[in-house]
């Protein structure tokens, strides 16, 4: 078994740092990344998925017996097109977490409860747009989710990476010591772990579903690196650090009351390294009584991340791929076999390129 699951449910809900306003972003074409080896975040992704491929009325997609696919569907279109663009992928999976996250748990759960309360409401009020808003909020990856997906990418010959704590801490490791170019998530807390760089937005279709709409968004991938975020702040990684903390992560979510991106800044501009300082003005231990800005501090600069790994890219076994696809989940083998055939043809031409064998 390759996850080490902590529970049967995985609560995976990416609420991801406040930092949009203060990175600066390149825009680059999947193109770009044709022969390198991302590192891609899977519980961010899959949620993505979970969260965004639904019916009209918010539903997930599901297959004859109920079993939900709409985190197959997204995960395996999006990694058929991505590896027929020449990317090597890499999938990382989350291990077990810190212990202080068991609160940010908790806070999640009590919001998927209100979620399911409103989703019913919702739905024996016949209201649609309602239904669609609560529907998503209530998505959890189960365990059984999580295997089918790890079957999937198996399947496709694609390395898959047990990370002993964060998967993104994981990513950002493989991104420094050289063994993938870039780590990719739609969330920024991969900069704190010290990621080189980072992809975000890589969309196959150049646009976003919007969470809980029917609607999208137009959207370029975008490479963020940490060198230039933190010239571009004049902040030190430490700085940056403390900077999320104040603005909240996934162990303190919603950081200290009244205080967003730019006020954190500017209070690391006043203090400079005077972290205690800095922590008393802003009251910390009036907002987390019980709780040190330095646990979270060291939890997030002492993750634990492992060198047990090790990255081959194997042939595609169509046969498995159908089977979990096509008989299980009752997706389309005309399309699943097509799929298959452009992912082969598109790899020859890569080949006669001279860009190497790509399995």
């Amino acid at each position: 078994m390759r996850q080490a699951f902590y529970s049967r449910f995985i609560l995976r809900v990416p609420m991801g740092l406040q930092f949009k306003d203060l990175v600066v972003k390149k825009e680059i074409a999947i193109a770009d990344l044709q022969g390198k080896v991302v590192a891609i975040d899977s519980m961010n992704m899959l949620y993505q998925f979970l969260t965004t491929i639904r019916s009209t009325d918010g539903s997930p997609l599901t297959d004859k017996n109920g079993s939900i696919t709409s985190h197959l569907i997204g995960l395996f279109n999006r990694t058929t097109t991505l590896m027929e663009q020449g990317l090597k992928l890499v999938f990382v999976f989350d291990g077990k977490p810190p212990a202080i996250k068991q609160k940010t748990w908790e806070k999640r759960t009590a919001v998927k409860k209100e979620a399911s309360l409103k989703l019913k409401q919702a739905a024996e009020a016949g209201d649609i747009a309602g239904m669609r808003k609560f529907a998503s909020r209530t998505a959890v990856l189960t365990k059984e989710m999580i295997i089918d997906a790890q079957n999937v990418i198996t399947a496709l010959g694609l390395p898959i990476v047990q990370a002993p704590s964060e998967g993104e801490a994981q990513t950002a490791y493989m991104v420094k010591k050289g063994d993938a170019y870039a780590s990719v998530s739609q969330d920024y807390d991969n900069l704190i772990f010290q990621c080189p760089l980072l992809v975000r937005n890589l969309s196959i279709a150049g646009k976003r579903k919007t969470a809980g709409k029917f609607a999208y968004q137009t959207v370029k991938p975008e490479l963020i690196s940490l060198q230039d975020v933190l010239q571009n702040l004049h902040l030190d990684i430490d700085q940056l650090i403390i900077l999320a903390i104040l603005v909240g992560t996934d162990y303190n979510p919603g950081g200290v009351k009244g205080i967003g991106p730019k006020t954190a800044l500017k209070l690391l501009q006043e203090y400079g390294h005077d972290f205690a300082a800095l922590f008393e003005k802003v009251e910390w231990k009036k907002h987390y009584p019980d709780l040190a800005w330095k646990t979270i501090f060291d939890i997030i600069t002492k993750i634990p991340v492992t060198d047990e790994y090790v990255l081959q890219w194997k042939p595609i076994q169509e046969k498995e791929v159908l089977k979990l696809l096509v008989e299980r989940h009752d997706f389309s083998e005309e399309r699943v076999k097509s799929k298959l055939e452009a992912l082969q043809e598109q790899n020859e031409k890569i080949q006669q390129k001279g860009l190497g064998h790509y399995f």
